[in-house]
């Protein structure tokens, strides 16, 4: 928790962030895993109301500030994932953000974008939130979408 006793639950209500549903697979497999003290989420796309908030390739047709408020989404609906699995209270911190850009041919700033799920993590957890991370970039990504982001967080 942060250096009160506050929940992450209450701190989400504080910063006025609601968890929305977890986003239906589009594949075989589940939103999210957990092994031991670990949830591993599966790449989350940034769905807002059962839609994609931004498709397209980076430095060809999307814009670095839509795609880093969409790694933010992202990683909302990663947090949403590991909510439904063991309760975002029992979260103890983010260990890595894997973050994927639909890059056209000569864009390099993965990390720029990607910035976008990791300060929303450190804004949410506060030192609980500070992790690794891995910026790809990728020629495609699933149904067009310019970003993807999984997260590996320690639960208790």
């Amino acid at each position: 928790m942060t250096e009160t006793t506050q929940t992450w639950s209450a701190r989400l209500a504080e910063l006025g962030i609601e968890l929305p549903a977890v986003a239906a697979p589009v594949a075989a497999y589940v939103p999210a895993v957990r092994s031991g003290d670990h949830v591993y989420t599966s790449g989350q796309l940034p769905f807002v109301d059962g839609k994609l908030s931004l498709t397209g390739k980076l430095g060809a047709d999307a814009s670095d500030a839509d795609a880093k408020a969409a790694a933010r989404v992202c990683a909302l609906n990663a947090l949403a994932a590991i909510n439904a699995l063991v309760g975002i209270d029992n979260l103890v911190r983010v260990v890595k953000v894997v973050g994927f850009v639909a890059s056209a041919q000569g864009f390099t700033g993965q990390p720029g974008v990607i910035n976008g799920a990791s300060e929303f993590l450190v804004e949410v957890f506060g030192d609980a939130g500070i992790h690794a991370r891995s910026a790809v970039g990728v020629a495609e990504l699933p149904l067009g979408s310019a970003v993807e982001v999984e997260l590996i967080v320690e639960v208790r």
